[in-house]
């Protein structure tokens, strides 16, 4: 990979408060929530051993992510310093890290993730096809259409997944099934956004894609991720009835921020900003740890 030197990267326009936690995105990590989603569904939240697993999981799934957007941000480097916007939001961009500090912090947070992995054991599989997946996306994959959507909704199907492997517990089909779709949905939004914006230069493949494709897509994967979760609820976890109707009010709530506050370019950017968001998916969540917690007692 052709690095140029520090010479060459451009001068940061105003210094960048905090460049190391900008290059980590811990405001990303929120996305690793999904590795409790096995903990919650199976009502194992109140043991001590599987909640210390779940949380060391997660912990593991942040190191993972941040080396991947660390690895990301070296690959394309040399596009983001000719970028309007990422030259001056990203610290490799913007020459407030050198790419030579940004290898070190790589080789180090791939050096704790493999050696979690290895005593993982299956875990550790899971979380390797997980940013072996992401390095493919990195180099190759997000510039195929349909491919690149799939691939970031796999990386939650795979965060799910590694949930369930830890705590040993079976892992109903509907609710990967409802994990994929509701994944597709935030990226294909994403992706019409930053259409809607920057027309075509936010990423190469949306060159290759056109607003009533995507908004075709995201109308079938919010349709998807719906009639899976419902089922899952009304059939397998049937004490999760009563979360539909936030289920709902969460999709109608988030079409609302992309249609009138020109929102869902950043997903996460929309929980941690919108109130409304942010206080339905709380409840969503009080309401799931409560029913399966009745459930836990009255069995």
């Amino acid at each position: 990979m052709p690095e140029s030197s520090e010479a060459e990267a451009p001068a940061a326009e105003t210094p960048m408060r905090a460049p190391w936690v900008r290059l980590l995105r811990p405001r990303q990590w929120v996305k690793n929530g999904f590795v409790f989603a096995p903990l919650v569904f199976t009502g194992l939240y109140h043991q001590e051993p599987t909640l210390v697993r779940a949380v060391a999981l997660f912990g593991l799934f942040c190191v993972a992510s941040s080396a991947v957007y660390v690895f990301n941000d070296l690959f394309d480097l040399e596009d983001d310093r000719k970028h309007p916007e990422k030259r001056r939001r990203r610290p490799l961009a913007a020459g407030a890290i050198s790419p030579s500090a940004a290898w070190v912090l790589l080789v180090c947070l791939e050096a704790v993730t493999a050696g979690a992995a290895v005593l993982l054991g299956r875990v550790g599989l899971v979380l390797a096809a997980y940013q072996a997946l992401n390095v493919l996306y990195t180099v190759r994959l997000k510039d195929v259409p349909i491919v690149d959507l799939f691939c970031i909704a796999a990386g939650f199907v795979l965060r799910v997944y590694a949930g369930a492997v830890i705590l040993d517990v079976p892992l109903s089909p509907w609710m990967l099934n409802t994990t994929l779709c509701l994944a597709l949905y935030l990226v294909t939004t994403k992706r019409l956004q930053e259409k809607k914006a920057h027309e075509d230069s936010a990423r190469p493949v949306l060159k290759q894609y056109s607003l009533g494709l995507l908004e075709y897509f995201a109308f079938l994967a919010a349709v998807g991720a719906l009639l899976f979760y419902g089922i899952f609820a009304l059939t397998v976890r049937k004490e999760l009835a009563l979360s539909i109707p936030l289920v709902l009010f969460g999709f109608f709530r988030y079409r609302y921020i992309v249609e009138c506050l020109d929102g869902g370019e950043s997903p996460t950017d929309a929980l941690w900003q919108d109130f409304p968001l942010a206080l339905t998916v709380l409840a969503w969540v009080g309401v799931c740890f409560y029913a399966m917690r009745m459930e836990g007692l009255g069995s």
